[in-house]
């Protein structure tokens, strides 16, 4: 573990005195024999052992490296409450370009890390990490999920999470036009990787119009290739959340889609994505409502992942995970009325329910 006396002051004002903050611990990991250099944040393990991915990345500091595990970690405190997970929040960064920088011994690094914490932290696939990754992984740690059936996990995690974003899309249909079918609606899809792919099967098998963009060619090129009808791609994201007509905008890359840019030039009536954060900072869900701009918020819609890799833990069952999955469309309709109940955003809304059922589990805890 490095020495954080360096740290910038602002890092440790996050991690002990905003709103932002409030994490249980972060370890800040680096082997130098393998070029390892990671951050592991536990949020909250009110409701059980934190649990979250981990995020293989090439970020432009460390300092944004340990900011993006903060927020991680937290979102996944308040993402396995609303799926109902006896599970808190945590997140694990590893900073590089993993196309470059991975290597089993790197990997091996980073289980021993993570095993250090003795079942504080469960840790999974994200963002430029894979199942084979996380077979890796196992070998130095027993507390790893998202691994292949060969090796006792349930394999890729990518499916239900495209399978509860798309309930959560269905449900805030229902919310705002009264009838859950997407048939002839048009769904912009921003990333269209390990999980928007899966969307975009989803959506053309219900008969919905799909317009997508990624900033890898060959992602776009494969979904063109496989759907030779209802599916039309455009440049960058800027010109999708511009495309007239878009009923759903699916944000499925990497956070901060709806900004104080974005938000006044979106022409969509949803906002349904799996990205993680997908809110540039507070206020935006409000900005998102004075538009009349639907939000799913982003944690309870792409829980169905999270609720695949929890499974793994007690003997997974694809059936029980996929059954637990599709109630995200009850839970994203539950959010939709109290928000109108408490005259808040939904987004509001879904953290106040998070927040009551972690409280009422610390306190069953005596803390």
């Amino acid at each position: 573990m490095t020495d954080v006396s360096g740290a910038p002051d602002h890092v440790l004002h996050t991690l002990f005195h905003s709103d932002q903050g409030g994490h249980e611990q972060v370890v800040l990991c680096q082997d130098r024999a393998s070029g390892l250099k990671a951050v592991i944040a536990l949020h909250s393990t009110a409701l059980g052992p934190a649990l979250g991915g981990t995020r293989f990345y090439p970020y432009a500091s460390e300092e944004a490296a340990v900011a993006d595990a903060l927020n991680l970690a937290r979102g996944m405190s308040y993402k396995n409450a609303m799926a109902g997970l006896d599970h808190g929040g945590g997140k694990a960064v590893i900073i590089g370009d993993p196309d470059t920088i991975k290597s089993e011994q790197l990997l091996l690094a980073y289980g021993r890390f993570v095993a250090s914490l003795g079942g504080r932290y469960v840790t999974a696939c994200d963002v430029g990490t894979y199942v084979a990754d996380m077979d890796v992984v196992a070998r130095e740690c027993r507390w790893t999920t998202g691994r292949s059936p060969e090796n006792g996990g349930a394999g890729d995690s990518s499916v239900l999470t495209a399978f509860g974003v798309y309930q959560g899309m269905r449900a805030s249909a229902q919310h705002l036009w009264g009838d859950p079918s997407l048939r002839g609606r048009k769904v912009g899809i921003a990333g269209v990787g390990k999980v928007g792919h899966h969307l975009v099967d989803h959506l053309r098998a219900e008969g919905a119009e799909v317009v997508i963009t990624d900033v890898r060619e060959d992602a776009v090129r494969r979904i063109l290739d496989r759907h030779a009808e209802g599916v039309t791609a455009v440049a960058d994201t800027e010109a999708l959340i511009r495309v007239d007509g878009l009923d759903v905008y699916a944000p499925c890359a990497l956070g901060g889609a709806l900004s104080d840019d974005s938000v006044p030039v979106l022409t969509a009536r949803i906002v349904c994505g799996a990205a993680n954060n997908q809110l540039a900072h507070p206020g935006v869900e409000k900005d998102l409502a004075d538009r009349g701009i639907l939000y799913a918020p982003d944690y309870v819609v792409n829980a169905g992942g999270v609720i695949q890799v929890a499974d793994e833990l007690h003997g997974f069952d694809f059936a029980r995970c996929k059954a637990k999955a599709a109630q995200i469309f009850d839970t994203t309709l539950a959010i939709f009325a109290r928000a109108k109940t408490d005259g808040i955003p939904p987004a509001a809304a879904a953290d106040r329910i998070a927040e009551q059922r972690m409280h009422d589990a610390a306190q069953a805890r005596g803390w």
